[in-house]
């Protein structure tokens, strides 16, 4: 068995990710253009092959970061990743040479994201004997869809059930529309702004519509003539994935987040999908304690690290005290011009 680099293209890689059962969204291969030139990151998309069968994949990218240094990431941006193989022997073989690479670009570390669709050993050490570190920040939250609208609604609790309601006596009407990113574009940029975080740039939207096509949609949620909130939808196999999303502060009090989360499952159970992923929060976090309040339970979403130069793993977390002073800041900027600044610092965190 030998692990080689993939320059270019190759269809057996999403064919294998696609059969794989905890492949996910972001191991397939058009996030390596996308990231790519979005992001200016190096990728390395590692494959494990035997007698011409892939037995397992690795995508990977370098971050050269001003503030956090060098690391070799799989992926940046996803929220899941990591390695996918048919047996131990590819995991080990994957692993290896992706620290071969981190060590050779000297990297601080390898960081392997979680992945909730993995059954994973999380040892002090690897299946290679590499040591490694377990960072327990990160959870995800995950539910079935039922093809029954009434039995989606009853599965949230009161509240939020109410909240949902709200949302349709004050008149609030769902869109999905791709040609009207650029509004999505303006509610996301200004809900990141409020919450402390440096925006993405337009363009990386633009790559995402235009690199996945139907598997990526943008439900826009109007009040009258205003789009009040908006959110950027995955599908993957059986699964809704909302991941990009936001609201006007100013309009909170129509209840716009509940009913443009009830608006993509209900658009989910409509079209035969099994699963809606809210994705990755932060333990302590608003978007953690908004999930829990829509009856999803937390599932464990551990990173694993590789220490290559440094024996310390490294805190991008907004949590982290010592960002706090930044978030205070960057939350009182006017908006326009956080979107001209946020692009060129968000790169510099994976």
């Amino acid at each position: 068995m030998q692990a080689l680099i993939c320059e270019n293209y190759d269809t057996r890689w999403d064919e294998f990710v696609l059969a794989h059962s905890a492949g996910t969204f972001f191991h397939q291969w058009k996030w390596r253009e996308i990231i790519s030139t979005a992001f200016g990151y190096e990728p390395y998309y590692l494959l494990a092959e035997e007698k011409g069968e892939v037995q397992g994949v690795l995508p990977l990218f370098l971050v050269r970061s001003l503030l956090f240094g060098r690391s070799l990431v799989a992926i940046p941006l996803a929220v899941y990743g990591g390695v996918l193989a048919r047996n131990t022997e590819a995991e080990t073989l994957l692993t290896q040479k992706a620290t071969a690479i981190a060590t050779e670009r000297q990297a601080k570390y390898l960081e392997l994201r979680g992945n909730p669709y993995l059954q994973q050993d999380l040892a002090t050490t690897g299946s290679s004997g590499m040591a490694v570190k377990q960072k327990d920040l990160y959870v995800t939250f995950m539910s079935a869809i039922d093809p029954s609208d009434e039995v989606n609604l009853n599965r949230i609790p009161r509240k939020q059930r109410r909240m949902v309601r709200q949302g349709e006596k004050n008149g609030l009407k769902a869109v999905i529309d791709n040609q009207r990113l650029r509004e999505f574009y303006q509610v996301y940029a200004s809900s990141v702004r409020n919450l402390g975080t440096p925006v993405y740039g337009y363009p990386y939207f633009e790559k995402l519509v235009e690199g996945f096509g139907a598997a990526c949609k943008v439900f826009l949620i109007e009040y009258g003539e205003k789009v009040v909130a908006a959110v950027m939808v995955f599908f993957y196999k059986d699964q809704v994935m909302p991941y990009y999303g936001g609201a006007l502060k100013e309009c909170f009090n129509l209840a716009p987040n509940d009913f443009m989360y009830w608006e993509v499952l209900r658009y989910g159970a409509a079209h035969g999908y099994k699963i809606f992923d809210f994705g990755r929060s932060k333990e302590g976090t608003g978007a953690f304690n908004f999930k829990r309040h829509w009856g999803f339970e937390p599932r464990p979403l551990p990173y694993i690290y590789y220490p290559i130069k440094s024996r310390r793993i490294p805190d991008t977390s907004p949590l982290n005290p010592k960002l706090q002073w930044a978030i205070r800041i960057w939350r009182s900027l006017p908006l326009k011009l956080t979107m001209a600044l946020g692009p060129r610092i968000v790169r510099h965190i994976p």
